[in-house]
C-alpha cells in the first residue's frame, strides 16, 4: 500500500500523481451517513419510493460515495477550497467502488487542481468530480514528516 502522507511530507506530489483505492459501502454506513447529515430522502430507505424512482434497491447518498475523496485528501493534508461532483449512476449497498484521484496541476503557492472518477465493480463511471485546494507547503511538509515519525499511519 502506498503511503500517501509520506509522499506529501517528502514533497513528492506533482502533476500526474494518481491515487487509486476501492471500498464497499455497507447498510450501516448508509444509515450512519443519513443520521449524521439528517438526509432522510426516502430514495435511501423506502422500497416504494426507490421503486417509484426506477431503482431496484435503496441507493447510497451521493455525498457518501463522493466522500471517498476525503481519504486521499486527508492523507495528503489537502485543504479543499472547492469541489464539484456529477452523479451519473446510482450506487447500491454492497457495490464495490474504485476511486481514482489524479492531481492535474500544482502552482507555486501549492494550490492544486485534481479530478476524481469513481467506478463500480462493473467498470461503470458512477461519479466524477473536480477538486481544488492547497497541498502542504514546505514548512507544513516538515511538520507532517515530524508527525509521521512520532506516529506512523499504520498505528493511527
Amino acid at each position: 500500500m502506498v503511503d500517501w502522507r509520506r509522499q506529501a511530507a517528502e514533497g513528492r506530489l506533482q502533476k500526474g500523481t494518481t491515487i487509486e483505492f476501492s471500498r464497499t459501502f455497507s447498510q450501516d454506513e448508509l444509515l450512519a451517513f443519513g443520521r449524521l447529515t439528517r438526509d432522510y430522502n426516502p430514495v435511501h430507505y423506502e422500497p416504494r419510493w426507490h421503486q417509484a424512482k426506477g431503482f431496484d434497491a435503496p441507493i447510497c447518498h451521493g455525498l457518501l460515495v463522493g466522500s471517498m475523496i476525503c481519504e486521499p485528501g486527508g492523507q495528503l493534508g489537502w485543504l479543499a477550497t472547492g469541489m464539484s461532483f456529477r452523479f451519473l449512476k446510482p450506487v447500491f449497498v454492497g457495490d464495490n467502488i474504485t476511486c481514482r484521484f489524479k492531481i492535474l496541476e500544482i502552482d507555486e503557492r501549492h494550490f492544486a487542481r485534481a479530478e476524481c472518477s469513481l467506478t463500480n465493480q462493473d467498470g461503470e463511471l458512477v461519479v466524477s468530480g473536480d477538486l481544488q485546494g492547497f497541498l502542504p507547503t514546505p514548512e507544513e511538509q516538515e511538520l507532517l514528516a515530524t508527525m509521521l515519525e512520532r506516529q506512523p499511519p499504520a498505528t493511527q
